[in-house]
């Protein structure tokens, strides 16, 4: 670490007189104080990845500068046996709260409960035809009602409903006609793809991973192989919170042979313009941009069709990510700019990503230096912030706290940091 902080200080020094800049000069450009930077540069201050973008755009640095700064550890977990892999327990207490807790086989099996465990509640009935399309259709309009509950509601609280939805599709799929128990199980793998989602919303990557690859299992299940590579994109999802670039350009990779569907490639075309913003590679990041709208311009699906794999809420994602990978690519007010515009076209309903994208709307700002601005932002924000309950949006939030931290005179910052600290005690405690 030490090492790392020493090879960014001093190559910064030399960038920045190589471009002929004072450390007022580049101040004025990155919004850091002139003694900070110079604290950075004489290896008194370690950099923070923030500051290394925004030194690596300032200074035409390429990503260079970005690469001297350490990635968090990748998680060292061995992978386990069969015996030993989790299985996700829900519990509700009387007050209603909800817990979950992962057991692995072997300790469930020394409980005397593993029996109950993957296998159908009651005995297998037979159903008719028409019984069997009316349970698929009803599971499925089910599915869009918690995805749109899921936009307003905290995921603590729609966790529980998932969980169970996915097994008890589960169950039903082996007392079901052939051609139903398919389309019950790749439902099922799609709730609990969304249980993964809202496990990491609520700071659980080790949930967010299970559930992730139990959809796998039940939509290979159900014949559905091409959920396999979406289980990459999401994957890459957590290394990039995680600001592990190496790790998601190789997880979204993974999700782009030719023989997969041009929405699932898209996807991972997006998330890999995320992990080539997150290296500093500009490049790079806007032809996977290119790459990814090309891919995205089919419907993403038909109204009887399966539900979208992605997000639903915004009406140009392409757009709406290129925006979020111009700020980690240290370029704050052009994506201030670019999130604003797609702001507009997200619905009002669409609570949570109008928060999540405009969260990251306020933090470019300031990054920008536009205090104020972000400031008037944020204190819009955060009554919704506190509602969502989101573990990602909290990355932002944090990073928006502490970059205000830096302007404690300003009347603006002074106003909203208080509310600021205390939306994320709220988020943190849900």
């Amino acid at each position: 670490m030490v090492q790392a902080a020493t090879c960014f200080g001093q190559e910064l020094r030399r960038r920045r007189l190589a471009a002929g800049l004072t450390l007022t000069a580049l101040s004025n450009r990155v919004h850091y104080s002139k003694a900070q930077l110079s604290k950075v540069e004489r290896d008194l201050k370690s950099p923070s990845r923030d500051l290394a973008r925004l030194c690596d755009s300032a200074l035409g640095a390429d990503g260079e500068l970005m690469a001297l700064i350490p990635t968090r550890p990748k998680d060292a977990k061995a992978r386990r046996t069969s015996d030993e892999e989790d299985v996700w327990l829900m519990a509700l207490s009387r007050d209603g709260q909800s817990w979950f807790q992962p057991l692995s086989r072997r300790q469930l099996m020394s409980m005397g409960v593993a029996a109950s465990v993957g296998m159908n509640i009651g005995h297998p009935e037979t159903t008719t035809p028409a019984g069997d399309a009316t349970l698929l259709t009803a599971s499925r309009t089910l599915f869009d009602n918690y995805r749109q509950l899921g936009q307003a509601a905290s995921p603590g609280a729609l966790l529980p409903a998932l969980i169970a939805q996915t097994h008890s599709l589960r169950d039903l799929s082996a007392r079901t006609g052939a051609r139903t128990r398919d389309g019950l199980l790749r439902l099922a793998s799609r709730y609990a793809e969304y249980a993964g989602w809202m496990m990491q919303e609520i700071g659980s990557d080790q949930g967010a991973l299970w559930w992730t690859r139990h959809a796998v299992e039940l939509a290979v299940a159900g014949g559905d192989h091409d959920l396999a590579a979406y289980g990459h994109v999401r994957h890459a999802l957590v290394t990039l919170y995680r600001d592990d670039a190496a790790q998601t350009l190789d997880l979204a990779r993974q999700a782009q042979s030719s023989k997969l569907p041009p929405r699932i490639r898209g996807l991972a075309a997006q998330r890999e313009a995320q992990g080539h913003a997150l290296a500093g590679d500009y490049d790079a990041c806007m032809r996977s941009l290119d790459r990814a709208r090309a891919l995205l311009t089919t419907p993403a699906s038909q109204p009887d069709g399966p539900p979208v794999i992605g997000t639903t809420n915004l009406p140009d994602p392409v757009g709406m990510i290129t925006g979020w990978c111009l700020y980690d690519l240290g370029r704050p007010r052009e994506a201030a700019e670019v999130i604003s515009g797609q702001l507009a076209l997200v619905p009002p309903h669409a609570l949570r990503t109008r928060v999540r994208y405009g969260m990251r709307r306020a933090l470019a700002h300031a990054m920008a230096g536009e205090l104020e601005h972000a400031c008037e932002l944020t204190d819009r924000l955060l009554p919704a912030a506190a509602a969502v309950s989101s573990a990602t949006i909290a990355t932002d939030m944090r990073a928006l706290a502490r970059t205000l931290s830096r302007h404690p005179k300003n009347a603006a910052v002074r106003r909203v940091a208080p509310e600021l600290s205390t939306a994320l005690q709220v988020v943190n405690t849900k």
